[in-house]
């Protein structure tokens, strides 16, 4: 299990680091469909390994011709970082009233594979949507905040769901969007395990299990911004819509397996 734990975080973070969705989003639905790790322990360790790969593809990215936008990047960074730290307290919340570690799973994945499909949709009809320019501190402080309160309750880091609101709020092409949504992802992704670490609240894992997976992150963090630079706009759209849909699909047999069904 130890090389699939590493392969899924290399596919996934290589993946996510050409399309700026960040792998969490593909490593937590796909290690969920496996069955052998619990809900929190697959959120923990998931994180853990988003985290070694955006920050290994921003340091592989320090010199790129795209560019991150520092001023408006950063405000969205702080508000996804403290909208982090709520979703994690919503799930907690869900986790403890359901009683049931499955049943939050469940919720999980549902809502996942509902806010998915809503993303492809729009995707699908990007072209035909006129982008807005987003100004000034407070609102992309709050769009940083709700990005942040949606992905960490999802246990995802981010996501599909950056790259739609980049390009909504801020006319950012693909590129450009999937490398600031890795800079948000970076500072959301570190602000909730530094809340999980300070409320002593890691779960249970094998360390060897822990290690696979990051060097996972590391590699992909690494290899996935050679690959993006030998890509068009185009073949990081093909990619990206791509993983959406296996997503979807992921999602729906997980929350179908989460409450027995099947």
């Amino acid at each position: 299990m130890y090389v699939i734990y590493f392969l899924i975080c290399l596919g996934a973070s290589i993946l996510g680091a050409i399309s700026g969705i960040g792998g969490g989003v593909i490593i937590k639905p796909v290690l969920d469909s496996l069955g052998t790790l619990n809900v929190s322990t697959i959120s923990f360790l998931s994180g853990c390994t988003v985290l070694s790969m955006t920050t290994m593809t921003l340091y592989r990215n320090r010199h790129s011709e795209v560019k991150i936008d520092k001023k408006k990047g950063t405000i969205l960074a702080i508000g996804a970082a403290i909208g982090g730290l709520l979703g994690k307290q919503i799930f907690d919340i869900v986790k403890t009233l359901s009683g049931n570690p499955e049943m939050a799973g469940a919720v999980q994945s549902f809502l996942l594979a509902i806010i998915t499909f809503g993303i492809l949709i729009f995707t699908l009809k990007k072209a035909k949507i006129r982008p807005l320019q987003v100004e000034g501190m407070v609102m992309p402080l709050i769009i940083g905040f709700s990005l942040g309160t949606i992905s960490s309750f999802l246990g995802i880091g981010g996501g599909p769901i950056n790259l739609a609101v980049l390009y909504l709020f801020f006319a950012m092409d693909s590129k450009t969007a999937a490398l600031n949504s890795i800079y948000i992802i970076f500072f959301s992704q570190a602000a909730s395990i530094l809340q999980t670490l300070f409320k002593g609240a890691v779960p249970e894992f094998e360390w060897s299990v822990f290690f696979m997976m990051i060097a996972g992150g590391i590699i992909g963090g690494t290899v996935g911004p050679v690959i993006s630079k030998k890509l068009s706009l185009k073949g990081v759209d093909k990619i990206y819509l791509a993983m959406v849909v296996g997503i979807i699909l992921i999602s729906i047999y997980n929350g179908i397996n989460y409450l027995g069904i099947i």
